[in-house]
């Protein structure tokens, strides 16, 4: 199935609101991970700081977009000719350890910006040259041959990394890094799915996105033994530059360690930190005008968040008309991410696509990050091709032009997200039209049954418009799940935010808070 281009700058009418997240009573949560710091015998010479100067430097110059002149056999490629364009495994620069491997990607379809390699062996960084010769060509895509000869001021545009991710004879791509500031990643059983983003500026705003460049990384040979690949970037557009470092470590769970510091040209008023970037079509909870034979098609089904104040929050995606902008008000945030949360084949009987297998992205801090929020955007979409969902978290404070700003996380793929939270989560959501009246609509939500004892909880259904009624709980033993089932009734309004929340009998939170937005 052919991959989907990248977010497109949407310009409909949105629609915003703002969850002030309050903090839960009688919850814990721990903030202790497994990870390790990566060895100091992986540091070398050339580090962050080294490329932190480079960016601070280069915020003082005008921004220059690089392009590439794309000549000879790099001309005018479609879709199937650039997939026909393969790396030669005998010129991998890390084929002198036994770990890993890398592929570098040529230029041409819709990658036409060059980016600089850099090779660091013990300390020193090296560039390592862009040459076609380098390249085989599919005779299928190329039948005259490829010209070598006509190469023009063309770069790399980007690498892919590989390991023994599932096999021990089998050297798996778990990591790409190409196209703006894009990177995706896969944990063992997963299949590349939603990607993550060095930057968001201006995402969903009606002046268009901005969209930052990794125009440089220095890719660091891992030493002996190593579990750990250290990658340098360098990040350029015409609102800021930046420095970033990537310690990744592939495995269950693909974990990245993130350090970044920002050098804005201009006051940033509206960048997201930390972006995450996937694709919602339709659910059973959301299928605005689906012809398909397939129950659901996302990479992705919900917005999960753990506040500052200790509050567990599951926002469902849906499909919308117009551009949908969510707030989510936080102090010190614990944690987010785009999650698909469903991982049965059944969820989707898509045999080509495999969304069962797509990973989830969870962001996890490792500084306060202060006051600011988690955005949320949806944006419309008519197929599974295009990505339309955005989260990212948003400073309180504009980061203002002339100084550094440091930022540290980390930002893990596997098929679910730490469970640090003993609380029901949510397990399914379903809506339509209700059978007894077409001016309400039925929803029902389905928790995890197993945290609960003999005695029902209690539901609070609540809407910022309109009027929920109907509401009752339901045990379904045989599917290990406790449904709530509402009503609402939307009256006059055309966009409301909807919440559900299980409490025992003294208020205490039993399970997480479910929000969703409806449109009409």
């Amino acid at each position: 199935m052919k991959r989907r281009n990248f977010l497109n700058a949407a310009t409909a009418l949105a629609a915003g609101s703002v969850f002030a997240a309050t903090p839960a009573q009688a919850q814990s949560s721990s903030d202790e991970s497994t990870i390790d710091t990566p060895p100091e015998g992986a540091r070398t010479d050339f580090g962050f700081e080294d490329v932190a100067a480079i960016a601070a430097k280069r915020a003082e110059a005008v921004h220059e977009q690089p392009v590439a002149k794309l000549v000879g056999s790099f001309a005018d490629l479609n879709y199937d000719q650039y997939r026909g364009i393969r790396f030669r495994r005998d010129a991998d620069p890390l084929s002198d350890q036994n770990q890993f491997g890398m592929d570098l990607l040529p230029p041409g379809a819709i990658f036409y910006e060059p980016i600089g390699i850099n090779i660091v062996r013990d300390g020193v960084p090296q560039k390592f040259e862009f040459d076609p010769r380098l390249l085989d060509f599919d005779p299928a895509q190329f039948p005259d041959g490829a010209n070598l000869d006509d190469i023009g001021d063309m770069g790399w545009s980007g690498f892919r990394l590989r390991t023994r991710l599932n096999r021990p004879d089998v050297m798996d791509e778990f990591a790409v890094f190409q196209g703006a500031s894009y990177f995706r990643a896969v944990a063992r059983g997963t299949l590349y799915g939603l990607s993550a983003r060095g930057l968001a500026i201006k995402t969903g705003s009606p002046d268009g996105e901005e969209f930052p460049l990794f125009t440089d990384f220095w890719i660091h040979r891992p030493s002996e033994g190593s579990e750990w690949v250290r990658i340098h970037a360098l990040l350029d557009s015409k609102s800021v530059t930046g420095a970033y470092q990537f310690d990744i470590n592939p495995g269950a769970v693909t974990m990245v360690r993130t350090r970044l510091a920002l050098f804005p040209r201009v006051d940033l008023q509206n960048t997201g930190i930390a972006p995450l970037t996937s694709m919602f079509w339709f659910s059973p909870a959301s299928r605005r005008a689906v012809d398909d034979y397939r129950p659901a098609v996302h990479d992705s089904d919900g917005l999960q968040m753990h506040t500052g104040a200790g509050q567990a929050l599951w926002r469902s995606l849906a499909s919308h008309k117009n551009l949908q902008i969510s707030s989510f008000v936080d102090k010190s945030p614990r944690g987010f991410g785009l999650i698909q949360r469903n991982r049965d084949f059944g969820d989707y009987q898509d045999a080509e696509a495999m969304y069962n297998q797509r990973p989830s992205a969870w962001i996890q801090p490792e500084s306060d990050w202060g006051e600011g929020e988690v955005r949320l955007i949806e944006i419309p979409v008519e197929n599974e091709f295009n990505d339309n969902i955005v989260t990212y978290w948003l400073p309180k404070d504009p980061l203002a032009r002339g100084k550094r700003h440091d930022f540290r996380y980390r930002l893990s793929f596997a098929p679910l997200p730490p469970n640090d939270m003993p609380l029901a989560k949510v397990r399914q959501v379903r809506s339509g039209q209700s059978i007894n009246n077409k001016d309400l609509r039925s929803f029902v939500v389905d928790f995890d049954l197993s945290l609960f004892g003999g005695e029902m909880p209690e539901s609070k259904v609540t809407t910022s418009a309109g009027t929920i009624v109907h509401a009752y709980l339901k045990t379904l033993a045989d599917q290990g799940v406790l449904r709530l089932a509402f009503e609402f009734e939307p009256g006059d309004a055309t966009v409301a935010d909807l919440q559900a929340l299980l409490t025992d009998k003294q208020g205490v939170a039993l399970s997480e808070s479910w929000l969703a937005r409806w449109s009409a």
